[in-house]
Formats: C-alpha cells, structure tokens, sequence
C-alpha cells in the first residue's frame, strides 16, 4: 500500500512537472524572434555605441589620446568628479544606513513620509534640483547673502557640486537594504538583545553580516551616479575651467568646442569607469547568489 502511494505521489510529481515545462514550452520562432529582439537591442543601444567612443577617441593616435587625458582642464575635472565622489557616497552610506534601520526596525508617525523623501531623487529632474539649490543658496537666494557676507561660497563652487551630487545619490544605498532588512525580519536582533547585547553590538555583529553585500551593491551604484552625474551638476557648477567641471562637463565643453577626439577620449575614461563599476557590480551579485545559496 506504501509502494503503491509513493508510486502515484512519484508520477504526480513527474506529471506536475511535464506541465509546467510544457506551459514555457514556446515555439522555436518564438524564441529566436525573442533573442534576436534582445541582442538588438543590446548591439545597437549598448555595444555599439561604446565602440564608437573608443574608436573616435583613439582616432589620431595613442598620443593625442594621452594628452587629451592629461590635459590640466581635464586632470582637474578628473580631480573634481573623484571628490564629489569621495564626499556624497559615504555620506550616503551613513544616511542610507540610518534610513533603512529606522524605516525597517521602527515604528514611527512619518515612516511612509521619510520613505516617499528617499524615493524623491527618482521623481524630480535633475535640473530641478540644480535649479533649487541655485533658490536656496546663490548670491541672491534666500541664505546665500548670510553665506556669503561669512565667506561661504556654495553655488559656482565645490560645494555646490557636492549638494548636488548628494542629492542625486540619496536613493541607491537606503533602497538596496529596505527590502532587505524588511525580509529578515527583527528576529536576529531582538534574540541578540534578550541576550545582553547592545545596539552597536547587534549591528555589528548581527545586521552588518547579513547585509554587507546589498550594502556594497547600493554603494557602487552610488558612486557610479555620482561620476557620471551632469544635470545637477551643470546647475550649480557655472562651467569655470580648471575648477567647478567634473568629467560630463568637461566632455560636454570639448564637444561644443569641435574637439571631438579630445571629448570622446575624455568620455573613454567615463566608459572605463562604468565597466569596472559593471565588472564589481557582476561580482557582487554573484557573491550575493552564492551566499544566499549556502544559507538554503
């Protein structure tokens, strides 16, 4: 009688199984329309593209490659672009860190507000942003006579292009470890409570663990915002060669001025850049799947 019900149990599976292949079974036109479709697409709006950067870039040689990278204009907005860089992503990783504890640990008024705030960056245009900080802080808005009166430049300066840079960045680390945290639970944490640990202690040794690689996933899509950033940038930056351009900026002054070969070199670097935040983006997706499958 055992045999007999695992026998049906063993065939209703099999049967389960047949059915749920034959319902993504899709006709070979089907399929080969899909992938043609996506590599495309792929080819057209991706590849190519960045062939044309590096073609157009190394078109009259290795040499005028080179000095279009050394270039003083250009070291300075390399310079300029790795600052704000360097500033907005811990800065957001200490808010996006703080705003996930509290949205996911915490019951509060304003927890949907705080949420809607995180997701602001997403829903306003960059310009906009640009435009108002240029309101808040410029020679004639509404504290930049105090700022200015007290030797405080933030419009037109490094500053202002951090702001800026803050602004667009916020979303990246906080949105990566919501859901996250929400998934876990508070579980962990309040078991390491009821054991006497405080609450550095449980972040450290309990939260930290399970999340350092959606945290470093949300820190590398920020810093890869932050680089190549240009609308809120170019807002409040006021185009001064040599010190208020980042890298798209200065890219952006080359090509107006027709020195393509130099504004598509400058614009190779941007592209290497994204690669390798592309190649650490893939590695730390991997390392997530692999860790995910170890704890199932």
């Amino acid at each position: 009688m055992a045999g007999h019900v695992s026998a049906l149990a063993l065939s209703h599976d099999r049967a389960a199984l047949l059915e749920s292949k034959q319902a993504t079974r899709e006709p070979a036109w089907v399929k080969a329309l899909i992938l043609t479709v996506a590599l495309g697409f792929f080819f057209v709006f991706l590849l190519l593209p960045l062939f044309v950067v590096f073609s157009e870039a190394l078109a009259k040689g290795w040499r005028v490659y080179a000095d279009a990278l050394l270039e003083p204009d250009a070291l300075s907005a390399v310079k300029l672009t790795l600052l704000a860089a360097l500033i907005s992503v811990p800065l957001n990783l200490v808010f996006g860190v703080c705003a996930a504890w509290a949205v996911t640990r915490f019951d509060f008024r304003g927890k949907q507000l705080l949420i809607t705030l995180i997701d602001l960056p997403f829903s306003v245009s960059p310009v906009v942003a640009g435009l108002i900080y240029v309101l808040v802080f410029s020679s004639h808005g509404w504290v930049g006579p105090w700022l200015i009166a007290h030797g405080v430049k933030i419009i037109f300066a490094v500053p202002g292009i951090v702001l800026a840079t803050v602004f667009v960045t916020v979303p990246f680390v906080a949105r990566e470890l919501i859901p996250l945290l929400q998934a876990q639970g508070r579980e962990e944490e309040e078991a390491a409570v009821v054991l006497g640990a405080r609450g550095w202690q449980v972040f450290w040794h309990v939260t930290l663990p399970n999340v350092r690689w959606a945290l470093l996933y949300g820190v590398i899509l920020s810093n890869a915002r932050a680089m190549g950033e240009f609308g809120a940038v170019s807002v409040v930056s006021g185009h001064i060669r040599g010190e208020t351009n980042t890298l798209p900026l200065h890219i952006e002054i080359l090509y107006n001025e027709y020195n393509f070969t130099a504004a598509f070199a400058v614009a190779s670097l941007l592209a290497l850049l994204a690669l390798v935040t592309l190649v650490v983006k893939s590695w730390v997706e991997w390392r997530q799947g692999r860790q995910a499958g170890e704890e199932h």
